[in-house]
C-alpha cells in the first residue's frame, strides 16, 4: 500500500470521526425553587425570555410569564402535578406552537392542538406560534365587504366587515353565544373558516355547539378549540392565542376567517388566577396591571389584509358576560374600547320575548353602512331612528289613558317592526330575504294584517315570493341592489300574497 492510499484512508477516517455527534453541548437550564398551583420559580435560567417555552425534567411544558432578577417565574402547561422541586428547566429558544392548516377543519382540539374528538391524531400538519404581531397599518386594507351573520336585527343596524371585530356583550343566558353559533352557520357556502374557541365552558355546553353545528353541516369549515372550566388557568389563557394562530394561517393564505371567543370574561378571569398566583400586584377588580394588553394583543390581530397580502381577513367576534348590565365594569370597558364596536343583548328584552335581544340604543357598529351591500344599506337607513322614536312614544304612552290616531297609529308600526326583527335561533336569512321583509316593514305594507301574525305572514310571504316570483329574490341576491323597479314589484306581490292570506 502506497502513501497517497495511506493518507486517503486516514482522510476517510478522520471525516467519519468528526461526522459522528455524540449529543454533547451547552444549553441554558435552571432548577426548580417552588412548585405550586400551576407556579414554577426557577433559579439558574438567566437567558430565559418572556414567553418562552421551557421543558420542565422531561415530563411537563411552561411558559415564562416573569422574569426577576434572580429567579424566573412560570406556568405549567398541561399535566401541572408532573412539575416539582429539583427539576431541572431547560429552555428551548421557542414559544408555544399549535397545528395549523385545512387538516384542522372538521375537528376539535385542546389549546395545545391535541385532537379530543377521538378521531384521531393529527399529521403532517404545518405548525405555527401562538403569539404573532399583529399586522401594521400599511398591510391593512379597507374593512367594506359585510360578513352576513344571517339576523336581521343585526345585519340591519349593527353590520360587521370581514375583518372588524364586534364585541357581543350582555349577561348570562341573553343569547351571546347564539348569535355567534348562528353568525357561524351562516358563512356555509360562503367560503369562510370559522374558528369557535370555547375558553372556561362548561364541557357539556362545547359538545352541544359542536352537535348542533354538525347538523347544520359547519364543521366541515369550522375549528373548535376547546378549553374547558375543568382545564388548568394556563390552559384556558393560551386558547384564544392558540385559535388566533389557527385563524392566521388562513388569513394570510388569502382566506376570510370568521373566530369567536366565548369568552373573554372568563379568560380575564384566569389571567387574574395566575397573576396572583405569581405574587404580581393587584389593580382595579384585583386584576393585574397589563390586563389590556391581554386582549389588545389577541384582538388587533384580527384585520382585513390589504390586497398585495392577498386580501385575507379575520373577523372576530369576541363575547363578554356583564353582571346586571352593568357593561361600565372594568374588563366590559377595556374591551369596548378595542373593538370596532359592540351588540349589547339585553335580559329584559330577552324576558319579555324578543329575540335575539338586541338594545338598538346601546349597539353600535363603528364601520357602519360601509359593511353593508347598496339595498340593505337603502332599506334600513331610517329604521334605527323609527325604533328609537317607537321606544320613546311607547314610554310615554304607559301614562297616558288616551291617544290621538297618529300617535296610536305609529305605536302600532313599531310593535310590526319589532316583530319583523324576531327570529328563531339557528334560523338564519340570507341577505335578499332580509332586505325585502324590511322593505315591507319600512314602507308599512302590512298595516292590515294583526301584529301577533306578523311572524307567520313574514314567512308564509317569504315562501310565496320564492315560489311565485324567484327572479325578484334573485335579482337582488345577485346584483346587492334595491331600484325602484324591483321595490313595486315586491309591492304587487305583497298585494297579491294578502289577498290569499285574508282569503284563506
Amino acid at each position: 500500500m502506497n502513501k497517497n492510499e495511506i493518507a486517503r484512508i486516514e482522510e476517510h477516517v478522520r471525516k467519519k470521526v468528526n461526522a459522528v455527534n455524540l449529543g454533547y453541548g451547552a444549553m441554558p437550564a435552571g432548577r426548580v425553587k417552588f412548585s405550586g398551583d400551576g407556579v414554577i420559580k426557577i433559579s439558574g435560567l438567566r437567558d430565559a425570555k418572556y414567553g418562552e417555552l421551557l421543558d420542565v425534567g422531561g415530563e411537563t411544558s411552561a411558559i415564562v410569564l416573569g422574569l426577576n432578577e434572580d429567579e424566573v417565574d412560570a406556568i405549567v402547561l398541561a399535566e401541572e402535578d408532573k412539575a416539582s422541586a429539583g427539576m431541572i428547566v431547560k429552555a428551548t429558544g421557542r414559544i408555544v406552537e399549535v397545528p395549523v392548516g385545512k387538516k384542522l377543519l372538521g375537528r376539535v382540539v385542546n389549546p395545545l392542538g391535541v385532537p379530543i374528538d377521538g378521531m384521531g391524531e393529527i399529521k403532517g400538519a404545518k405548525r405555527r406560534p401562538i403569539e404573532a404581531p399583529a399586522p401594521v397599518i400599511a398591510d391593512r386594507g379597507m374593512v367594506d365587504t359585510p360578513l352576513q351573520t344571517g339576523i336581521l336585527a343585526i345585519d340591519s343596524m349593527v353590520p360587521i366587515g370581514r375583518g372588524q371585530r364586534e364585541l357581543i356583550i350582555g349577561d348570562r343566558q341573553t343569547g351571546k353565544t347564539s348569535v355567534a353559533v348562528d353568525t357561524i352557520i351562516n358563512q356555509k357556502g360562503k367560503d369562510v373558516i370559522c374558528v369557535y374557541v370555547a375558553i372556561g365552558q362548561k364541557a357539556s355546553n362545547v359538545s352541544s355547539i359542536m352537535h348542533t353545528l354538525t347538523e347544520y353541516e359547519a364543521m366541515d369549515y369550522t375549528v373548535i378549540v376547546c378549553s374547558t372550566a375543568k382545564d388548568s388557568a394556563p390552559l384556558q389563557y393560551i386558547a384564544p392565542y392558540s385559535g388566533c394562530a389557527i385563524a392566521e394561517e388562513f388569513m394570510y393564505s388569502g382566506k376570510d376567517v370568521l373566530i369567536v371567543y366565548d369568552d373573554l370574561s372568563k379568560h380575564a378571569v384566569a389571567y387574574r388566577a395566575m397573576s396572583l398566583l405569581l405574587k404580581r400586584p393587584p389593580g382595579r377588580e384585583a386584576y393585574p396591571g397589563d390586563i389590556f394588553y391581554l386582549h389588545s394583543r389577541l384582538l388587533e390581530r384580527a384585520a382585513k389584509l390589504s390586497p398585495a397580502l392577498g386580501g385575507g381577513s379575520i373577523t372576530a367576534l369576541p363575547i363578554v358576560e356583564t353582571l346586571a348590565g352593568d357593561i361600565s365594569s372594568y374588563v366590559p370597558t377595556n374591551i369596548i374600547s378595542i373593538t370596532d364596536g359592540q351588540i349589547y343583548l339585553e335580559s329584559e328584552l330577552f324576558n319579555s320575548g324578543i329575540r335575539p335581544a338586541v338594545n338598538v340604543g346601546l349597539s353600535v357598529s363603528r364601520v357602519g353602512s360601509a359593511a353593508q351591500v347598496s339595498g340593505m344599506k337603502k332599506v334600513s337607513g331610517k329604521l334605527r331612528l323609527d325604533l328609537s322614536q317607537y321606544r320613546e312614544l311607547a314610554a310615554f304612552a304607559q301614562f297616558g289613558s288616551e291617544l290621538d290616531a297618529v300617535t296610536a297609529a305609529r305605536l302600532e308600526q313599531g310593535k310590526r317592526t319589532i316583530e319583523t326583527l324576531k327570529q328563531d335561533v339557528h334560523v338564519t336569512l340570507p341577505v335578499e330575504h332580509q332586505i325585502i321583509l324590511l322593505y315591507v316593514a319600512m314602507k308599512e305594507l302590512t298595516k292590515n294584517v294583526q301584529t301577533k301574525n306578523i311572524v307567520r305572514f313574514n314567512a308564509e310571504f317569504l315562501r310565496y315570493i320564492c315560489a311565485v316570483y324567484p327572479e325578484i329574490v334573485s335579482r337582488i341576491g345577485e346584483s346587492g341592489k334595491f331600484d325602484m323597479e324591483t321595490g313595486l314589484a315586491v309591492e304587487d306581490a305583497v298585494a297579491e300574497f294578502i289577498k290569499l292570506y285574508f282569503k284563506e
